[in-house]
């Protein structure tokens, strides 16, 4: 790969797609100058678009032609039936292929996520592949697994999740033996279903993980715990549930704003402190959620985010790509097969 880390994108993916994808790629390789990336799609469309944004970096970005694309709204199972050239497979296959070290795409994620598990497959010893993303909290970033892949999960699936999220923490964000939570209606050892009973006396057991027992929805943002350990049935209504109620604030905010004269006003007054709160829970800047758990490295991309939102997701990409995610998970998970 010519010493470069090579990330191949999805440049059809998404609510938006090139308008948005290829601005974004620009901006990385402009900042990371061992950066390729090979934008996937229909040729003649990313040209068109390229001659616009009109960029200078050589072998350091490449078209692949991709002839069809994955809708947003299309059925995971006709999109890895039906649309073998299509821009979501064609990078994930160039992964596969070793031609990209990492893929990253902003399109459909049931079909990203049956993609890549049919292309890459699971790693060793693990069953599932989780979807993790990254929470602003109130003491540091909260990560979290699983936000909808696998709805009924055992409690051996949430044992591989915990092992998944404590190595891509510690190897990613840099924090060094992550507090490991498992996400329950309460902490008392008595609450809970059986499955997270069973899940939580097989973590506690695995002395290569630092297991700080329950937590509770609102440690999520608010507690002290590294990585949120739940099945993606329960981790999906939180993300949903944070979301309608980031899109409530905001609304709040702006109709407060807009009452009278005086709020305006006030709001001008207020104009740095409400930037700098934007800054803290903009999901632009922890956009990327990543597909653990594969034999390769896929990032997920919100669908409709921005020139810095898709960005942030190859920076995350990227990161994952020096830090070795997937074998840094192999590693752990021996470790604790092994004991």
């Amino acid at each position: 790969m010519d010493n470069y880390k090579v990330i191949a994108i999805d440049a059809m993916g998404g609510d938006i797609g090139p308008k948005v994808i290829l601005p974004a790629a620009i901006r990385a390789l402009k900042k990371n100058k061992d950066l390729k990336v090979i934008l996937v799609g229909q040729e003649p469309v990313l040209k068109r678009y390229l001659r616009k944004l009109k960029p200078k970096f050589g072998e350091r970005l490449v078209i692949h032609n991709a002839t069809e694309l994955v809708e947003m709204d299309e059925l995971p199972s006709q999109a890895l039936r039906g649309k073998k050239d299509s821009s979501m497979r064609v990078s994930i296959n160039l992964v596969k292929e070793g031609k990209a070290q990492a893929c990253v795409s902003a399109g459909n994620t049931g079909a990203l996520m049956a993609t890549a598990r049919f292309v890459l497959k699971t790693l060793p010893g693990i069953d599932r592949p989780a979807i993790m993303y990254a929470f602003p909290g109130k003491n540091s970033l909260t990560h979290m697994l699983d936000l909808g892949a696998n709805v009924d999960c055992s409690a051996e699936h949430l044992l591989q999740f915990a092992i998944m999220g404590s190595v891509l923490t510690e190897a990613v964000f840099d924090i060094p033996e992550p507090k490991v939570g498992l996400l329950n209606v309460g902490t008392e050892e008595i609450k809970g279903n059986e499955q997270v009973k069973e899940a939580a006396q097989l973590i506690s057991e695995s002395k290569e993980l630092n297991y700080i027992g329950y937590v509770e929805g609102d440690d999520i943002m608010l507690g002290d715990v590294d990585v949120v350990v739940c099945d993606g049935f329960v981790g999906n209504v939180a993300l949903k549930s944070m979301e309608g109620l980031a899109k409530l604030t905001k609304s709040f905010m702006m109709a407060a704003i807009k009452h009278n004269f005086f709020t305006r006003v006030c709001a001008v007054l207020a104009y740095p402190l409400l930037k700098i709160f934007k800054q803290f829970v903009s999901t632009e800047r922890y956009n990327g959620a990543s597909l653990v758990g594969l034999n390769g490295i896929v990032v997920k991309s919100h669908g409709g985010a921005s020139v810095l939102g898709f960005y942030h997701a190859i920076e995350e990409a990227l990161r994952e790509v020096e830090k070795d995610v997937p074998q840094k998970i192999c590693q752990k998970l021996q470790l604790i097969l092994d004991k």
